[in-house]
């Protein structure tokens, strides 16, 4: 299969004619003496464009499979080479940024089509004050503004109680409360099936990370779990990581593979929070106990 993502594999297009389909696995374990030569999934030459990000979940034997035609060009050459062949009604669309089969659509709107509503409060997470409620919190994602009635100055979502179905929100945006620098993925999926020799041998392993396409690559330190799960350990807090997205990892040009977030360590607001009370405590058990009154 020939696709238009900006992506490469470390084999050539004739090598891709030569594969032979192989049938799915009928035992739980891989054949561990099998011979294996795995393609890898590398980023494109166009890297502002480059599309991996997207394919991180590909099976190995699709990508033996696939054809990435403009993996040498650059989005720029493509269009140039759309114009010289007349396709110039191609060249008037307006590039998407959005949810393709949303469109311009409002979010909100549009889940609320689909899912009963669940009122809640919007909740402080400075002072647990209520400031107003919402429709429902998966509505909502970690890092956007919430709209609240009556408030002047803006909010954003920082946190979520799905029991009580309270959204945590700050009054800027780029609190604290916002950042964290660890997550936890559910088992991961890497593209050469079975995770780097390096981290099986360790059991760590230093790489790149990201969770939204075209976001910077985070340098990061990634342990591997007995479950398959992986701990990533980012070398800076990033802001809004968010459960239920997956986190890309990056070995060079090489797209390694995903998982999807399904744990966050601590906010730098609570970590902060944590120290302060620690700190205050100490004071406490320090501070000399009055003697009795002569």
């Amino acid at each position: 299969m020939a696709t238009g993502h900006y992506a490469r594999t470390s084999q050539e297009d004739e090598e891709v004619f030569l594969q032979s389909h192989t049938s799915p696995p009928t035992t739980l374990f891989r054949n561990r003496f099998e011979i294996r030569n795995p393609v890898k999934l590398c980023k494109g030459a166009d890297l502002v464009k480059d599309q991996t990000f997207f394919l991180s979940q590909i099976s190995q034997d699709a990508l033996r499979q696939t054809l990435f035609p403009l993996s040498g060009l650059t989005k720029d050459f493509v269009k140039k080479m759309a114009a010289e062949a007349g396709f110039h009604h191609v060249l008037k669309k307006k590039e998407s940024m959005g949810i393709c089969f949303i469109g311009e659509r409002n979010f909100e709107n549009f889940i609320l089509e689909y899912l009963e509503p669940k009122p809640g409060n919007f909740v402080s997470i400075e002072d647990r004050t209520v400031k107003g409620t919402h429709k429902g919190w998966f509505t909502l994602t970690l890092g956007q503004r919430a709209r609240i009635g009556g408030q002047r100055d803006p909010w954003f979502v920082v946190d979520k109680d799905i029991a009580t179905g309270d959204v945590f929100v700050a009054p800027t945006t780029n609190h604290p409360a916002l950042f964290r620098d660890t997550a936890r993925t559910d088992r991961f999926h890497w593209i050469a099936v079975d995770p780097p020799p390096e981290l099986v041998r360790t059991q760590m392993m230093e790489c790149h990370f990201r969770f939204i396409h075209q976001m910077p690559l985070i340098p990061c330190t990634v342990t591997l779990n007995m479950d398959g799960s992986v701990w990533i350990s980012l070398s800076q807090p990033v802001r809004a990581l968010t459960p239920g997205q997956f986190a890309v990892l990056y070995k060079g040009d090489d797209c390694l593979g995903s998982g999807k977030i399904i744990q966050l360590g601590p906010s730098e607001y609570t970590l902060k929070t944590g120290r302060e009370r620690l700190v205050a405590s100490q004071q406490q058990k320090d501070e000399p106990t009055p003697g009795p009154a002569s």
